[in-house]
């Protein structure tokens, strides 16, 4: 077997005649499976109604003052 490395001599954490100490490569494979913590629940596609109404009754206010101005610029 060759090694891909022109110089093994001089590789760092390579011991003569051993190989390579423990800890210097990482283990082949993780030792957990699964999922590491639980996922949160998946967003709601739709807006709720307390949103929603509060919106119009934002946009209708908004509605009566234009018209209140519009009307008070006529007289």
């Amino acid at each position: 077997m060759t090694t891909p490395d022109p110089a093994p001599r001089g590789t760092r954490g390579v011991a003569p005649r051993v190989g390579v100490p423990p800890g210097e490569t990482p283990p082949a494979e993780g030792g957990t499976s699964g999922i590491s913590y639980p996922e949160p629940p998946a967003p709601r596609r739709g807006w709720e109604s307390i949103p929603v109404v509060l919106i119009m009754v934002v946009a209708v206010l908004i509605a009566i003052g234009l018209i209140g101005m519009a009307v008070s610029l006529m007289a």
